[in-house]
Order: structure tokens, then sequence, then C-alpha cells
């Protein structure tokens, strides 16, 4: 037992060796780092730019809009005189103008188009923030995958060097004539599997690290490497807690109900094409006009003698459009009975990963339990049975079962331990909404 213990030291240091020699991240640097870098969540971003954009002109629509004109014409041949006859003569005119026009009330429609604009923005900053946590889930996900690979792969090492220890004292006790030579092929046989195991589970730990770097965007994963999490916390907190929390925080939730807003607005839009608009409208212009082989005041006197102004009121009373207003109306309904479904199904998404993520962390947290006292026992058991066959009082079947029973044992402790970790974060995040929203 001493001697397994020692050599469980000794894989346990080098694995630590290892680990210090290569550029470790935390939990907290590759959900950051993914968050800055992950593509969904830029394109969230990108919407955002848009609603703001949208907030803008909803703005700019307040603002009168004015214009400016100018023209120049030429005519050859037959034209109209200033008799009301027709002459061959060459003619050209100049004419410019400048008019403004304010809308004083369209119907309410520019404050519900500027509302519901508001609203849109609403709704995708919501919608950027449950990238996130979308995005913080599936990283937690994966690093502890990375754990997980990494914890599987020491207890793989714990077993080689074990048995290659157990190899080394086979050959010295053949040397003195104590055991059989056949004895020391069985133990190379356990020796040559256990190597294969802790190869096969280092390359489980690579591929973990590629599957976490993909997730973060990260291109440099030449010395990647991850911190491990020392938490255990067996208190975890009711289903009925954490979906309460979630219902008044959460980003999904809140950006679904924010839908339901818009298309609120989006009714009310619709249905300012009832109602009457009122418009001011202003202007002003001049014009020259020379007929060839006539006598034609200057441009200056004609600017002057033809100068004008108007000033006018123009209402316009919507009576019959083809249905176009009642069409939009319940169109926008319809898109209200949608976005309430679509709250309606996230509520039940969210009522279903939680209740799942509690009774997985609890039976995790039980099996872990049972996992641990379980190790205990078969490690007195293992140690027992390597005194015997030491002894030559078990056989190599019978040494083969307890160390293949041990880890056994240490693999499902360590499953149910990550499984713990997993679901006890997944509830914690629904619990504290915005755990990692300030992160940069």
């Amino acid at each position: 037992m001493r001697i397994h213990k020692i050599m469980l030291s000794l894989s346990v240091g080098m694995c630590v060796v290892s680990g210090a020699m290569a550029k470790e991240w935390s939990l907290d640097d590759c959900i950051s780092y993914a968050i800055n870098n992950n593509i969904d969540v830029r394109r969230q971003q990108l919407q955002i730019a848009d609603g703001e954009q949208s907030v803008i002109e909803a703005k700019d629509r307040f603002l009168p809009s004015a214009s400016a004109s100018a023209s120049q014409n030429f005519n050859f041949g037959r034209g109209l005189t200033s008799q009301n006859t027709y002459a061959d003569r060459n003619t050209s005119n100049f004419g410019w103008s400048a008019g403004l026009n304010l809308p004083l009330f369209q119907g309410m429609a520019e404050y519900r188009n500027l509302k519901m604009a508001k609203l849109s923005l609403n709704q995708y900053l919501y919608e950027h923030e449950a990238a996130k946590d979308n995005v913080t889930l599936n990283v937690i996900s994966q690093y502890l995958q990375v754990l997980y690979a990494k914890e599987v792969a020491e207890s793989a090492r714990s077993q080689m060097k074990f048995s290659e220890f157990e190899v080394q004292r086979t050959k010295e006790m053949i040397e003195v004539g104590k055991v059989a030579e056949a004895t020391l092929y069985d133990l190379e046989a356990t020796l040559a599997q256990d190597s294969l195991q802790v190869i096969t589970a280092e390359n489980d730990i690579q591929i973990a690290l590629i599957n976490l770097a993909n997730l973060i965007q990260l291109k440099d994963i030449a010395d990647f490497d991850v911190q491990p999490l020392d938490e255990y916390n067996p208190i975890l907190p009711s289903a009925e807690q954490v979906i309460d929390a979630a219902l008044a925080g959460n980003s999904t939730i809140l950006g679904a109900k924010e839908a339901i807003k818009v298309a609120d607005a989006r009714i009310l839009y619709a249905k300012s094409g009832y109602i009457p608009t009122l418009n001011f409208n202003a202007g002003l212009g001049s014009s020259y006009y020379k007929i060839s082989g006539m006598a034609n005041d200057n441009f200056g006197e004609q600017m002057k003698h033809n100068f004008a102004t108007y000033l006018g009121f123009s209402l316009n009373i919507p009576i019959f459009d083809g249905f176009n207003t009642r069409n939009s109306v319940r169109r926008a309904q319809l898109q209200k009975t949608s976005a309430k479904l679509n709250l309606e199904d996230r509520e039940d998404n969210l009522y279903k990963d939680i209740r799942l993520a509690y009774y997985q962390a609890s039976g995790a947290r039980d099996k872990l339990m049972t996992s641990e006292e379980t190790l205990k026992k078969t490690k007195l058991s293992f140690d027992a049975t390597v005194e015997r066959f030491n002894l030559g009082k078990a056989t190599q079947a019978d040494y083969e079962q307890a160390r293949n029973n041990l880890f056994r044992t240490d693999i499902t402790r360590i499953q149910a331990r990550y499984e713990y970790l997993l679901r006890r974060r997944i509830l914690l995040f629904y619990q504290t909404p915005g755990l990692y929203r300030n992160t940069k």
C-alpha cells in the first residue's frame, strides 16, 4: 500500500511539473477570450449597431426635409410665343426653386416607430447577452472535459507506474530464484496494456484541449493548457429557486419578453395608417426666359420680377388604401402570437434544462460520495491482493481482477466528480444571471 502511494505521488508530481511548463488558462480566461472572439457574439454586436442606427433613423424622421433644384432648357425650331402662336425661334429658359416640407402630424407613426426601434434595440442587447451566456456554458462544459481527461490520464499513469514497479521487482526476484519466469510475462503484458491506456488518455487530453481552443477561437495552441479547478460543495440550490431566479434575469427569457413588446409596438405602428397626416410646405423660386431675335430683359431683372414664394398645408385623410393598413395590422398581430409562443418555448426549455441539471447534479453527488468510499475499500482490497500475490497465495487472474476493479472504481469517481461540477456550475449559472456578464 505504501509503495502504491509513492508511485501515485510520483505520477502526480510529473503531471504538475509538465503542466507548469505550459501556459495555463483559467476558466475565466477562456470564457473572456471566447466572448471577445466568438463569431455568434460578434454577429450580435453587429445587430446591436444596426439597432442603434435604426433608433437614429427613427429620430431623424421628426426633422423637416429641404431641397433645392435648378434647370436650364434650350428649344430650337418652332416654339410657342407670348402671343400664343408658333414661330421659328430659338428659346432658352433657366429656373431654380427651393422647398421645405415639415411633418406636423403623421398619425403618431414617428413616435411609434421610435418606440419600436428602442424596444428592438433592447431585444438585441438581451440576445447579445444570451449569445454570451450560450458561449459561456459551452466553454464551462469543454473546460471540465479537459480536466476530466487529465484526471483519467493521471489515474492511468498511476497504474502504469505501479506495473513498472511490479515488473522491476519481479525481475529482481527471478534473479534470486524466488518466482517463476512465467510470472514476468504476465506482468509485462499488464504493463503493455497500461502503457496503451496512458497513450490513449494523453491523446484524449490533446483532443479535449484542441476542442476547447477551437471553441474559444484560439489560433495559437502550441503551449495551451488549463488550470485545475478545486471546488466541491455538496450543497445544491433547489430547482425551484434556480427557476425563479432564471425567469427574472435570464437573458434568453428577457429577450423573448422584449420581443413581445416589440410586437405590440409594431401593431400600434401599423394602426397609424388609419390616422390622417398633416404637413407644412414652403418654397421659393424664380426663372429667366430668352427668345432669340427679340428684346429680352436681362437676367437680373427677370430673376427679380419672376421671384415667387409659397406657403401651404397638406392634409391627407386615409379613406381606402386597398386594405394595406388592415393587412399590416393583422400581420403584426400574427408576429405577436409568434413571439408569445417563442417565449413559452424558451420557458419550457429553461424548466427542462434546470430540472435536468438539478437531478443530474444530485445523482452525481450521491454517486461521487459513494464512489469515494468504494475507492477506499477497493484500494485496501487491491493492496491485500498484491501482498497475497507477492507471497504466491493469489493468482495472476486475481491480481488482474483487483487491479482492474481499482482502475474502474477510480474512473467512476472521476466521472461522477466532473459530472457534478458541470451540473452544479450550470445551476449556479442560471441562479445568478450575469455571473459572467461583466467578462470583457
